[in-house]
Parts: structure tokens; sequence; C-alpha cells
């Protein structure tokens, strides 16, 4: 895992890819779990056995659950100190290219994309690009924006 620290560690790794994670199987348990906490119960999801005769031969994760891993996945790539506090923001893009299948694996690579100082705290853009084992196209590209807060 790379560490960064502070805004000027930041700034000199603008542009560069900081890391990836390790892979992480995507279960029908988590897929369900999704499910039950968004109320997103759609049969391409979780039924088992009309997915499996559907578009993609199983079920699918919700897109929105790929993008609910990068926390989790972005933490062992990348590990940013000298902040007393960060911030989810938004995202400037999200675009999900592949459909993750139930029992596939999953990594993220992130991309340190800009660092822009403001009045509430240090924009911080890093992209992120959630590959699928053994598949050319990723599941998810994502710019997540964080805001930081350093320091004393």
């Amino acid at each position: 895992m790379l560490e960064i620290h502070g805004l000027e560690g930041l700034q000199d790794n603008v542009g560069k890819v900081l890391g990836s994670s390790g892979w992480i199987t995507v279960d029908q348990q988590r897929i369900n779990a999704f499910a039950d906490a968004t109320g997103d119960h759609q049969w391409i999801h979780v039924d088992v056995d009309r997915a499996a005769a559907g578009p993609f031969g199983a079920p699918i994760a919700h897109g929105f659950l790929t993008l609910s891993l990068i926390p989790l996945l972005s933490s062992e790539a990348v590990s940013v100190t000298g902040m007393k506090a960060k911030i989810n923001y938004g995202c400037n893009k999200v675009r999900f290219p592949s459909p993750v299948r139930v029992g596939a694996r999953l990594r993220d690579t992130v991309e340190l994309t800009e660092v822009n100082v403001k009045s509430s705290g240090i924009q911080v853009v890093m992209t992120h690009t959630i590959e699928i084992e053994g598949e050319e196209r990723p599941a998810c590209i994502a710019e997540a924006v964080t805001i930081m807060i350093p320091e004393d």
C-alpha cells in the first residue's frame, strides 16, 4: 500500500497510478445484502434460477454495489495521512462497462487525477477502475471526489 502524506504528497502524485487492491469475490450473499439495504430486488440480481436463464447466464451485482466497494478496495491500495477528516463529496463520472456475475473477483486500481485547494479543504479526485479478474473490460470506472481537511 502506498502512503501519501499531506497536501505536498498529494500534489507530488497527481497523474500517477497509486496502486491496486487485492481481489475480493462478489458472492450471492453480498448481492442479496445489498438488495435488502437498497430495496432493489430485481430478479437479475436475486433470483438465481431466473437469472441463470437470463442474458448474463447468472445473477449480476448491482452497479451501485460495485461502486460502493470503492472505499473497501481503495483502502488496500492507498492511504492519505496528515488529514483530520476525509469527506465523500461525490462523483464526477461513473460508468459500468461490464456486468459483475456472481462469483466474480474484483480489484480496484487507483489513479490520483486532481488536487485542488479550496476554502473547504483539499478537493481530491481519484479515478477508480474496478477490474474483473480474467475479463478485458472493467466493471466500473468512477471519478470519486473527496474533501480532505488537513490536521492543524
